[in-house]
């Protein structure tokens, strides 16, 4: 049978959980308004759970109140820009829900990142604030002077802590490196002291609209390649609300999430955070997701949802002590970023007799547009699953990228819903590369079976994927081409382990120049993200090319697969 996707026949429809709708009723309100809810709702239930240290829902909004004012009285107001570079710790959540209150942007940012990184990410922006930890802070105050931000707050890994972890925190942050003395500079305030102070602001925040920003969430790289996707209010709420209808096994006030997915990352800002505030979970954090601590939070904490990508899995299967640990708290999974092996799916179903639902998404769409039915029967092993409610997928010719194709044809993937970023920020150009008529142009080519399901086949963007972080060749090979003896550089992503893909960079020498992969591999680091980091380098003559002198990135991959 062959399904015209142009006839919008939406089979996929067919397969939906029941009591899952096609269409949602949505709220008009914010994330900030369902922070509220949950408060009234659940007062005293546990909303956020750091190493033990626990504070219920009341509390988490009284902070984010007391914070907000703080920011107002800072001189931040409606749609100044605020970054927030931190792990999975209370002041990450606090701050993010403080400044959506005001009506500022979030600028979510990456720890990891490197000096180059953050600078472009900051200037790109125009961050007027900058919210961080003690162990960034002295390299933020650095930079500052070539940015717009004005104001610096840090806070520690040991600023919320149990009693008898917090009197043990300085002797193992000091054997760790888990503390910074942050040198005194004008503007930079520690979290605790400002919290500890009294707050009055007589100033009434400015009217929020759904259609304001709220969000400015970069998909990666630097310089030339960073984009940030700029999602409204209505972005952020309707996405939350589109997880809370996909899921209708899962009542509000009753589970318990695992925070484990980073949040300066769309998927764990929306999957881990958003969604276990709008439901009313109590979010166990864990700001360092290696599989001893995730095994640590699941033995301690018993956790019943646990949104993680594959490398999480893996890191946990692979893990001795997981023979200790009774994991039959998990009920529900969720595994995003990149194809979750088959044998690992069973494994850890197995082991928990949870189900993991596969999804998919982009940082343009909040990012969530594709996922698994939440049953055995209606999973599909490696498939995205179905388009969740409100999300109209077409699959488009990839010559003309216009004409849809049949079911079982491959073509660039194209999503509209409420989901949807409206642009790039400050890159018209970009937006209108991408966006028509509402329709996402993805850059994915995809296929549709008869049955509905979607499959992601290859990537028209030439994006590495690490360990559920996208790395863009062009900045890796950017990078090269500044070092004295490379004359050409490209850079693939190669099969691994545990990440999925790690970067393999081929290499032309200059002439009379000699190198060694040792010596490359040395001088990438500190000028890159411990994610982007090539763990090959393989010299060659000449590199592929068309006869536009166009490298040719895709028979390099090909040569990869053959060994050659």
């Amino acid at each position: 049978m062959n399904i015209d996707i142009n006839k919008n026949t939406k089979v996929w429809l067919n397969h939906y959980e029941k009591n899952v709708p096609e269409k949602i009723n949505y709220e008009s309100v914010t994330v900030v308004d369902f922070l509220e809810r949950s408060a009234r709702s659940f007062p005293e239930k546990p909303a956020l759970n750091y190493q033990g240290y626990q504070i219920n829902f009341a509390q988490l909004l009284a902070l984010t109140e007391k914070f907000a004012a703080h920011l107002q009285n800072f001189g931040i107001k409606k749609g100044d820009r605020v970054a927030i570079i931190l792990p999975n710790v209370i002041p990450c959540v606090v701050a993010c829900y403080a400044t959506l209150k005001i009506g500022a942007v979030v600028v979510m940012n990456n720890p990891l990142y490197t000096d180059r990184e953050l600078l472009h990410q900051l200037n790109d922006s125009e961050a007027k604030m900058v919210i961080t930890l003690d162990l960034l802070a002295n390299r933020v105050i650095a930079i500052r002077p070539q940015t717009s931000v004005k104001q610096i707050i840090y806070t520690s890994l040991g600023d919320y802590l149990p009693f008898i972890l917090k009197l043990l925190f300085p002797l193992v942050a000091k054997r760790k490196k888990l503390k910074a003395a942050v040198k005194p500079a004008e503007n930079v305030f520690y979290w605790k002291q400002l919290l500890e102070q009294s707050v009055v602001t007589t100033d009434e925040p400015d009217k929020i609209l759904l259609a304001d920003p709220a969000l400015i969430q970069y998909t990666g790289g630097t310089t030339g390649v960073s984009k940030g996707a700029l999602l409204t209010h209505y972005n952020i709420s309707a996405q939350v609300q589109q997880l809370g209808a996909w899921f209708p096994s899962f009542f509000k006030g009753a589970e318990t999430m695992l925070g484990a997915l980073p949040f300066f990352h769309v998927f764990g800002l929306t999957t881990a955070m958003n969604f276990a505030i709008y439901m009313g979970w109590n979010d166990v954090l864990v700001p360092k997701p290696q599989p001893d601590a995730l095994l640590k939070a699941i033995r301690k904490f018993k956790p019943t949802f646990t949104p993680l990508v594959p490398t999480m899995y893996i890191g946990i299967l692979n893990d001795p002590k997981i023979e200790k640990i009774n994991m039959s708290c998990i009920k529900g999974c969720f595994s995003g970023s990149a194809p979750l092996p088959l044998e690992v799916v069973k494994e850890f179903e197995e082991r928990t007799g949870a189900i993991i639902v596969e999804g998919f998404g982009l940082t343009e769409t909040s990012p969530v547009t594709h996922i698994n039915p939440f049953s055995i029967e209606g999973t599909k092993t490696g498939s995205i699953g179905v388009p969740i409610s409100d999300t109209d997928c077409r699959i488009v010719d990839l010559k003309d990228g216009k004409k849809d194709v049949l079911a079982g044809e491959t073509g660039e993937l194209l999503i509209k819903g409420p989901q949807v970023m409206n642009e790039y920020y400050n890159i018209p150009s970009e937006t209108e590369k991408v966006l028509t008529d509402g329709w996402l142009h993805t850059g994915d080519i995809a296929r549709m079976d008869e049955d509905g399901y979607f499959y992601i086949v290859d990537r028209m963007k030439d994006m590495i994927n690490s360990g559920g972080f996208n790395v863009y060749p062009r900045e890796i090979d950017e990078l090269f081409f500044e070092h004295p003896k490379v004359l050409e550089a490209c850079s693939i992503g190669i099969k691994h382990k545990t990440r999925g893909e790690a970067v393999k960079v081929y290499v032309v020498l200059k002439e009379g120049q000699i190198a060694t992969e040792k010596e490359l591999l040395e001088y990438c680091q500190g000028k890159l993200a411990k994610y982007k980091l090539p763990t090959k380098i393989e010299f060659i003559s000449e590199l592929p090319k068309s006869n536009v002198g166009k490298v040719l990135r895709k028979v390099l991959r090909d040569m990869e697969k053959k060994g050659k």
